[in-house]
């Protein structure tokens, strides 16, 4: 991992704790309901931003950002653009993943694959799995990984795609968006990689394992 500070952006959707806490100089914002996570557990946020529609009533904070409840955004991507904006290149999403809004998954997910395209580092971890989105690009597990690991094109299709030290390999393959052809595959005890050399991929695995080496 890069030693460069790094934003954590808390929603209101379930997860067992940080993968990693933050560390000094990085940036905390509470999007909406996620002040309530961190301020059960005694976390102040940086930011506090959102349209507030998760809350009861709009707590009183430093330097808190209210959003119109009409908007084209959620509450995670207008935080991410905000967290863009002051210069910050690595994300961890918390809080976006699973519960009663589907929709929001999806969202996240999509605003994955946006800030992959643009170059940026983001993780969106849940209780037990973390997803990122790579273009252009590789991940690298260590033999310890266990477990399972699924991989998903995100956009009309994705090549040179390879996935290696995995139970089920793939050579120079071609992902499209409307086959799961890298779904469900699994660890083995040997150092593994996901690589894909056009296009952008979505992996997701499970949360015990860490964070991955990037190239």
């Amino acid at each position: 991992m890069s030693t460069e500070n790094r934003c954590f952006i808390v929603g209101a959707g379930g997860f067992d704790g940080f993968l990693m806490p933050p560390r000094p100089g990085d940036l905390l914002i509470a999007a909406d309901g996620g002040y309530r996570y961190l301020r059960e557990r005694d976390m102040e946020p940086d930011v506090l931003l959102g349209d507030f529609d998760s809350l009861e009533i709009v707590p009183e904070h430093r330097h808190l950002i209210r959003h119109s409840p009409i908007k084209d955004d959620t509450d995670m991507a207008l935080a991410a653009a905000y967290a863009k904006e002051e210069g910050y290149r690595t994300f961890f999403l918390y809080g976006g993943l699973g519960g009663k809004r589907l929709d929001h998954t999806v969202a996240n997910l999509q605003l994955l694959t946006g800030m992959a395209r643009e170059g940026l580092v983001a993780y969106l971890i849940g209780s037990d799995t973390v997803i990122t989105a790579i273009m252009n690009g590789k991940l690298s597990f260590p033999q310890n990984a266990v477990g399972m690991i699924s991989v998903f094109c995100m956009g009309e299709q994705a090549s040179g795609v390879f996935e290696r030290g995995l139970k089920y390999t793939l050579e120079d393959a071609e992902l499209t968006c409307d086959r799961a052809l890298g779904v469900s595959n699994e660890f083995t005890g040997e150092e593994s990689s996901v690589e894909v050399r056009s296009g952008t991929i979505l992996v997701m695995w499970d949360a015990k394992n860490g964070l991955p080496e990037r190239s």
